[in-house]
């Protein structure tokens, strides 16, 4: 983990590329486990720069419920075929079932009229307009998979330098913690001799004092 200054300088907190010190001492790793189990769980609540959740077709009833249907898992309702059918009317003499008999037909009639001219333009155009959709397809494909190794390869890139970065950060933090012990023990080492040297110049004085004494 990094920070920066004021100063636009650059502190480094954390190197867990480099910092092995759970894997050396396992009573660390004791403690980590324990002061995390005893810190409170994190909130699950979105970050507020995420933006709401989106509600879709809001203003298409149909495609909201069909929406909704494929969200819960719903089975497909079996397509009505009875708008296909020509029933004729149960009663021949009423004059009002012919009336409905006869405009269902002509709904049928429109209906293969309609089925007859949308084949013969699949039948003329539809090869072409499928291999160009797969041809756009193809492509989008392998612009996406041509994207999505371009990303791993960048994040591969960042993890690579960032650990040698780090492992190089962390030789130098060595290094520097190293001399620093160096030189605290020559300090400590300093501080003793001179406590010596004292206790040698007291004892000295009180000689010189004896012998002044006695002459």
């Amino acid at each position: 983990m990094a920070s920066n200054e004021a100063d636009g300088s650059m502190i480094f907190d954390s190197l867990p590329y480099y910092d092995n010190d759970l894997e050396q001492f396992p009573v660390l790793r004791e403690k980590v486990e324990k002061e995390l189990a005893r810190e409170a769980k994190p909130s699950q609540a979105l970050h507020p720069r995420v933006p709401p959740p989106v509600n879709l077709f809001t203003n298409h009833p149909l495609l909201e419920a069909e929406l909704t249907r494929i969200e819960s898992h719903q089975p497909l309702l079996p397509l009505d075929t009875t708008r296909h059918q020509l029933p004729g009317p149960h009663n021949p003499g009423n004059e009002e079932e012919w009336r409905f008999a006869l405009k269902n037909a002509h709904a049928q009639l429109e209906y293969q009229r309609l089925r007859h001219t949308n084949l013969a333009l699949l039948q003329q155009y539809g090869s072409n307009s499928w291999r160009i959709h797969n041809y756009l397809t193809d492509f989008t494909a392998n612009n996406i998979e041509k994207t999505l190794e371009e990303l791993k390869n960048l994040t591969t890139e960042v993890n690579r330098d960032r650990k040698n970065t780090q492992a190089r950060i962390g030789t130098q933090l060595t290094s520097l913690e190293t001399r620093w012990t160096e030189l605290i023990s020559n300090i400590l080492q300093i501080e003793m001799a001179n406590v010596a040297l004292e206790a040698e110049i007291d004892r000295l004085n009180k000689t010189e004092a004896e012998l002044a004494a006695g002459l």
